[in-house]
């Protein structure tokens, strides 16, 4: 979301080199980047907005990752475990209900007001009250409206208690609480810019908490600090010398909005960036063939899907969903479209998480689906329209998958459109078919399975919007075993509740799923200690280095 009239702070933009890159972001190509700035192109178009109580789409999370800082942060080195970020310390209570932080003392936000328990007792406040997207993930532990200052309080000024309704897998816990969502705002900052609003039934408070400024506002202690973002153009994050732990290495970091993987590439060799994000086979493969360049990879804890709205009458037939799933052409999409950047995976779950079920039942069969169609009384086929996001690889598989379902008699209207607006569609559950990739919220089994498998209201005006909600799939009896498996300590147990749930979404749910992905990077010759981890929010930026 663009804000056509800045606020004070972002009025002087950067100066020098760093202005000119911005500048020329549609224009012809300068040779080389500053010595001090990482340039990286991506397809950004899915950054709707950057407060973090309500941002829950992919390239925001690793903004936010950068910019904040939570109570704990995943271990990427060892994702079994978390480590401390804004806390040095916690306890757990022996029933499993109350998590006492001690916060590392001296700390400060980018503003240079000081960071205490009451900051972060204040964002877990801001997220429940606002009661944006990805507020489930603090409400599942109890917290309401209501009784959030009680469950989620400052006990002194470097001491945070959060009290949790049941006793969950401490793991669990602190997991949930490396989501974005639980980024640590600057309280006093954001107080500074709240605006009135008029109360409703639905919320009680007569003002913003600075959401409105927040969705291009910046108020964390992160090792970067977000200096300027204009939708679909550029974002460029600044270092923060206020950073408690070992500050950020280069002096800004400036990401272009480039969707077009041989534009990338191009830009890559040219030495216009330093980093290409979404290269596709062809490209990456002669990125890789080239001596000044380099790539990486990291088995990303995302999966693709195409998901089918159970309010479309003929979507909502068990057999259209399942003859769905022999309509994709797995190998062909495997070998051509994501060759090197995912592999074909038809659970949810991505591997290396506890209980991912290994299972690929499907194969392209025409024949097999005609079948199913018939037995639906689709015999003849029918219409649906398609929302997919004008970026590789999604739109390749689109196409693919328009012209396999053809093969069966359903004719595909395919409705391109960038990342805001076909997810804009998509949470209002106004598509029929929608082709997504979704991420891991924190390194847990629950993060993939409350949103395939779980939806505790149906109804349009449901406050825990998964994606289960979205495309409208009523499955009372998944909830209650997908919140069962929360509250199982054994972990052999829970892996197999897990499973369950996975075998029978791969059955019946109206979710295809595609692939896991695999991010890569393309990366000049002289940039160092560039690495991705497992989550967006993960891909740290603050130990690269340019030569």
């Amino acid at each position: 979301m663009f804000m056509g009239k800045m606020n004070a702070r972002f009025r002087p933009l950067l100066a020098g080199a760093a202005l000119a890159m911005i500048a020329y972001a549609g224009s012809p190509a300068l040779a080389g980047t500053p010595a001090d700035t990482l340039v990286q192109a991506w397809a950004i178009d899915d950054t709707i907005t950057l407060d973090p109580a309500e941002s829950f789409e992919l390239s925001p999370a690793e903004f936010l990752g950068n910019a904040y800082d939570m109570l704990v942060r995943l271990d990427i080195d060892d994702t079994t475990k978390v480590k401390g970020g804004v806390a040095e310390s916690w306890t757990v209570s022996d029933d499993g209900l109350t998590y006492t932080f001690k916060l590392k003392p001296g700390l400060k936000f980018a503003s240079g007001n000081p960071i205490t328990a009451e900051d972060v007792a204040w964002s877990f406040e801001r997220a429940v009250k606002l009661d944006k997207s990805p507020a489930f993930i603090l409400t599942q532990f109890g917290l309401t409206k209501d009784n959030v200052t009680e469950k989620a309080k400052a006990a002194d000024e470097n001491t945070f208690v959060f009290t949790v309704d049941k006793s969950y897998a401490p793991s669990f816990v602190l997991n949930c609480l490396t989501a974005t969502v639980g980024a640590v705002v600057d309280k006093k900052l954001v107080l500074e810019h709240v605006a009135p609003v008029t109360p409703s039934d639905d919320y009680k408070f007569d003002n913003d908490f600075g959401n409105a400024w927040m969705k291009t506002g910046y108020a964390g202690s992160g090792p970067f600090k977000i200096r300027d973002w204009r939708a679909n153009e550029v974002l460029v994050m600044e270092r923060n010398d206020n950073y408690y732990g070992e500050k950020a290495a280069l002096a800004r970091v400036i990401y272009r909005h480039v969707k077009e993987s041989a534009t990338q590439r191009l830009m890559l060799e040219a030495g216009d960036i330093d980093i290409a994000r979404n290269l596709e086979p062809g490209d990456l493969e002669a990125v890789s063939k080239n001596a000044d360049l380099a790539t990486t990879s990291a088995p990303k804890g995302t999966v693709y899907y195409i998901s089918l709205n159970q309010k479309n009458p003929n979507l909502s037939k068990p057999e259209v969903r399942e003859a769905f799933k022999y309509l994709v052409d797995y190998d062909a999409i495997g070998s051509t479209l994501i060759k090197g950047v995912g592999e074909i995976r038809q659970t949810y779950q991505a591997k290396g998480v506890l209980g991912a079920l290994e299972a690929s039942p499907y194969k392209f069969d025409v024949a097999k689906a005609k079948e199913l169609l018939e037995k639906a009384g689709l015999k003849d086929g029918f219409s649906v329209t398609f929302d997919v996001r004008n970026s590789q690889p999604v739109t390749g598989i689109a196409e693919s998958f328009q012209q396999t379902a053809g093969e069966a008699g359903v004719k595909i209207e395919i409705i391109p459109g960038d990342g805001k607006q076909t997810l804009t569609k998509y949470r209002a559950r106004n598509h029929d078919m929608y082709i997504g990739q979704w991420g891991m919220d924190y390194w847990d089994p629950n993060s993939n399975a409350e949103t395939f498998t779980s939806n505790p209201n149906n109804a349009d005006d449901g406050t825990v919007k998964t994606l289960a909600w979205r495309n409208a799939w009523d499955i009372p009896q998944l909830t209650e075993q997908t919140k069962a498996a929360l509250l199982e300590r054994d972990s052999a147990k829970r892996a197999e509740m897990y499973q369950k749930l996975q075998q029978e979404a791969l059955d019946n749910s109206p979710f295809v799923m595609l692939f896991q992905q695999t991010e890569v990077a393309g990366v000049r010759g002289n940039v160092k200690n560039y690495k991705l981890g497992p989550n967006f929010d993960s891909n740290f930026l603050a130990p690269v280095t340019k030569e």
